[in-house]
């Protein structure tokens, strides 16, 4: 028998078999995901039908433009925090985004968008290490010690960050704040499903943020994350 003649089938064979398996990994963690969360999801003009007293509104980073305007997706995910900052669910906020170099301040530009809608400085907290969805939400839970969360991000992302609070031990819930469509969502929508899974094991595992740091108490003034 000539088994190099069969080398090329068999390797098919194994890729066929390892996509197959991939694929099956995606569709599964999505599926467990998105059912485990969804009942903790409310739209906009739900808003009122959520438990109140929050220990705070965590605001999740989505860039901003060269001037410090948020794009689109972070001003719709700052209008609806804002909304529900007036609405009493929590009197402290988290803005929580990329702040690793110096000409790019993420969570400086949140908090600015919210004091000119009339919000104190003082209850406005920054976290400039929300690299990611899970380090954002992990650092609000041990670094800021929020135990009860109302998170603010478009809809499609709120699966995977309510699931992961949950996983970390947080009580959780979320608001939509998908307001109107976004060009680049169909990108967004297939990177997420691939985050999914990734974020799925680092539910399981739960390593600590990539950056760390003191204590901050939420009860304090927010000026201090200045």
């Amino acid at each position: 028998m000539n088994f190099r003649k069969h080398i090329p089938r068999c390797f098919a064979v194994s890729c066929i078999v390892i996509a197959v398996l991939m694929t099956m990994v995606i569709i599964i963690s999505n599926i467990i995901m998105c059912a485990s969360a969804s009942k903790y999801i409310y739209d906009r003009n739900e808003v009122s039908k959520l438990p109140n007293d929050f220990d705070c509104i965590l605001v999740l980073g989505a860039g901003i433009y060269a001037d410090g305007t948020p794009t689109p997706m972070l001003n719709d995910r700052l209008v609806v925090a804002c909304e529900a900052y007036e609405y009493g669910y929590s009197d402290r906020m988290i803005m929580s985004g990329d702040h690793l170099h110096a000409d790019y301040n993420e969570p400086g530009a949140m908090k600015s968008f919210a004091v000119e809608q009339g919000i104190s400085d003082k209850v406005i907290f920054l976290d400039h290490a929300g690299i990611s969805t899970y380090d954002s939400i992990y650092r609000a839970i041990n670094i800021y010690g929020a135990e009860k969360i109302l998170i603010v991000t478009q809809k499609y992302h709120l699966y995977r960050a309510i699931y992961i609070a949950q996983a970390l031990g947080a009580e959780a819930y979320g608001v939509s704040a998908s307001i109107r469509p976004y060009f680049y969502q169909p990108k967004y929508t297939v990177r997420e499903w691939a985050a999914r899974v990734k974020d799925t094991l680092l539910s399981i595992t739960k390593p600590e943020a990539t950056y760390m740091g003191e204590k901050i108490d939420l009860s304090g003034d927010g000026a201090v994350t200045d």
